[in-house]
């Protein structure tokens, strides 16, 4: 796992005018632009530290994103989508694919898996007493993740499928939030279910913390599904990992939808 670990004493600590700035320093470094999303220049480190800042602070809800292969084909074929990326308090890079490609270009765009995010998060920042909430996941793998790290306090709601032409139901996940105030907010219900949801929460303006749009994060945290090996993540090589262990499930999105990042990539370097 990518070290996120930080030394918790580094908070600011001026007045409230100035935690407001330090706390929206989102694009800290240079933000990137690629493949039509703003990607925050944070490291891991730092975006550790943000996230941290940003929960404690009990400002109205933001949310993060974290963009990967997957999500950057999906943009190109739905731009629509590209509102809730824009909303976003920021966008993170979640692949090591995206990351050479953005090497490539001459851009600097360091790799913040959600799954480590989420993670880091749990060993290092959250307090087993305080109230943690996760949108998505099965009630297994919700007890498992609960009993792991001692919490006393996790909220859980379990959306039905096809969130994303079921504004009921999208309306009830987003009055569950509001209704249960936490410093995080875990959105694990997919892409771009987990993003809909968060701009639905954020546009009603009730729910305070920050929301995560992390996926199947909290399956690899309950060990319901694996991490590639730390040299397969290194040499770029997760997907395969990934693709042999649920091959059923996921040859589609490696073998014919995510190559399609190459021609995306091609073409946005054209127009550059």
């Amino acid at each position: 796992m990518t070290n996120l670990a930080f030394p918790h004493d580094q908070k600011g600590n001026g007045d409230a005018a100035e935690d407001v700035l330090f706390l929206d320093r989102r694009h800290e470094g240079r933000a990137q632009a690629f493949l039509g999303v703003n990607f925050s220049g944070f490291s891991p480190q730092s975006l550790l530290r943000r996230i941290d800042e940003i929960g404690s602070a009990k400002r109205p809800f933001v949310y993060l994103c974290t963009p990967n292969v997957d999500h950057m084909v999906r943009l190109d074929k739905e731009p629509v989508l590209c509102d809730f990326y824009e909303n976003a308090w920021a966008n993170v890079n979640d692949s090591r694919i995206l990351e050479t490609l953005a090497d490539l270009s001459g851009l600097s765009l360091p790799a913040c898996p959600g799954s480590d995010l989420t993670q880091a998060l749990f060993e290092t920042s959250i307090d087993p007493a305080e109230p943690v909430v996760v949108i998505g996941g099965i009630e297994e793998v919700i007890e498992t993740v609960r009993a792991r790290y001692g919490l006393t306090d996790l909220r859980w709601h379990a959306p039905p499928f096809g969130l994303r032409t079921n504004p009921e139901a999208m309306a009830e996940a987003a009055a569950f939030v509001a209704a249960n105030p936490a410093r995080f907010t875990f959105l694990c219900v997919g892409s771009p279910q987990q993003e809909m949801l968060a701009r639905v929460i954020q546009q009603q303006g009730q729910a305070v913390g920050i929301g995560l749009c992390v996926g199947a994060s909290i399956d690899f945290l309950s060990g319901n599904r694996k991490r590639a090996p730390q040299w397969m993540q290194q040499a770029r090589l997760e997907w395969l990992f990934r693709l042999l262990d649920e091959p059923q499930k996921l040859w589609r999105r490696y073998l014919v939808e995510g190559p399609k990042i190459f021609r995306i990539w091609l073409a946005w370097r054209k127009r550059r």
